[in-house]
């Protein structure tokens, strides 16, 4: 960040502190986002355009301070409490905002004082202090963190002395990480184009595609962007795509296909060549598929919307494929914990209920995904969680279940020297983590049908 960033962010704090106008655009989208916890994405777009006279600076603040108070909720009205503000759960959110500017901003607790002089704001400087003294593992996830005490739990029991670690990685803000498109440009060109524009970027660690945006902008204005040379995807998304591994001028399915970003990286790598099927149950994603597939000068994807009722037959274009294709993707979806960078407000939507749903969702999509796959094909089965119970827990289930199906290890996909650095100890399954990685969280299984007899 230059001297001028950091003047520029001084000032907007300052500002937010003494109530301006942002800080109540802010404090109007805290509000909205706790209504139900849907995607703070959505409520930012929205609010942007209808303030067309907002700076990018300003834009950047906002969305950026929105998304820290969702991150640290919890531990605001923690901080709070410590501070002498009683009754919290019903304190002011201005309370909250200037809590959030000490914590993660830097305000000076003096200039928080001005504002409200009935707070202790050096007990809320010190509140990591104090909850650092909570013996009980998940319940110190849960408040350090901000999250939901069944999510806390699961990281503890799931990842052990990790557990902190990964939890504190998955409350930082995410970087920005794109996929160079093959198909227009090379990465190196991508990054001399980039660079024409002002933009610092680096190399990903893991994939040949992937390229680390480090200076501070809005993407989609880049001319980079408009000609198709870069999509915005994480490089564990990428990593992903690549363990699908399809042979060239292959069928692939993506079954989950969403708006696409998986299934524009499998047409990259199979150099648009071949067929791609995208399925998906959400016309509307695969709209945006179709306009991102042209940006991107993709020519070999079909976009097939299925019911999500396993019940259905599937839409003639997909009846056809049954038992039929090399390789499938299942991007099943999940709980989104391994994307809380992103997508904080996701933490609070988590349930046990909500994650044994989630398992008997994934299990009966692989099941049916998998009628699809031919003889001695496989079929790529990802999460963007770091749960056990809905990653190797679905893939055991399902292992236990069918004698036709087997796991590939990934080291045999990829050899064991790529493979090694990015999957469990014994190089079978895909597992990325933030603490780790510096990707988000994901999890992939390679499954295959076996040939009868």
């Amino acid at each position: 960040m230059t001297d001028a960033d950091k003047a520029q962010d001084s000032e907007l704090i300052r500002s937010a502190a003494a109530g301006g106008s942002l800080a109540q655009l802010i404090l109007e989208l805290w509000q909205r986002t706790r209504t139900d916890w849907s995607f703070a994405s959505d409520r930012l777009q929205g609010a942007f355009r209808r303030r067309k006279h907002l700076g990018s600076a300003e834009r950047r603040f906002v969305a950026e301070t929105l998304y820290g108070m969702i991150r640290h909720s919890r531990r605001l009205d923690e901080a709070l409490t410590a501070g002498g503000l009683r009754a919290v759960s019903s304190a002011p959110d201005r309370e909250r905002l200037l809590a959030y500017l000490v914590l993660e901003a830097g305000l000076d607790p003096a200039a928080a004082a001005a504002q409200n002089s009935r707070v202790d704001w050096k007990a809320v400087a010190a509140i990591d202090e104090r909850l650092s003294r909570e013996s009980r593992p998940s319940r110190r996830l849960a408040l350090r963190y901000s999250l939901g005490e069944a999510l806390a739990e699961a990281l503890v029991a799931d990842h052990g002395d990790a557990a902190e670690a990964l939890a504190e990685a998955l409350n930082q803000r995410a970087p920005m990480s794109v996929r160079a498109n093959t198909l227009v440009a090379s990465r190196d060109e991508l990054f001399a184009a980039l660079a024409a524009e002002g933009i610092e970027s680096e190399p990903g660690r893991y994939s040949e595609t992937a390229v680390i945006v480090r200076s501070r902008t809005n993407l989609f204005s880049l001319a980079a962007f408009k000609k198709g040379m870069f999509e915005a995807q994480d490089e564990g998304s990428q990593l992903i795509a690549e363990a699908v591994a399809p042979p060239p001028g292959s069928r692939v399915v993506d079954f989950c296909a969403g708006a696409g970003g998986k299934t524009l990286a499998l047409a990259a790598a199979m150099t648009n060549k071949g067929r791609i099927i995208a399925t998906d149950t959400d016309a509307r994603k695969l709209s945006e598929l179709k306009r991102r597939a042209r940006r991107g000068k993709v020519d070999t994807v079909q976009t097939v919307q299925i019911s999500g009722d396993s019940r259905e037959s599937f839409p003639p274009a997909v009846d056809r494929l049954v038992g039929r294709c090399p390789r499938v993707l299942v991007d099943a979806p999940c709980t989104g914990i391994g994307a809380l960078r992103r997508n904080p407000e996701a933490r609070y939507r988590i349930t046990p209920g909500e994650i044994d749903r989630l398992t008997e969702l994934q299990h009966s999509i692989v099941d049916r995904a998998l009628s699809l796959v031919q003889p001695g094909g496989r079929l790529v089965y990802a999460t963007c969680s770091v749960l056990h119970r809905e990653n190797r827990g679905v893939v055991d289930r399902l292992v236990s279940e069918r004698q036709d199906l087997e796991v590939v290890p990934l080291k045999v996909v990829w050899g064991r020297q790529r493979a090694e650095p990015v999957t469990d100890p014994s190089g079978t399954y895909l597992e990325l983590f933030p603490h780790v990685h510096g990707t988000d969280g994901f999890f992939a299984a390679v499954l295959r049908l076996r040939q009868p007899g």
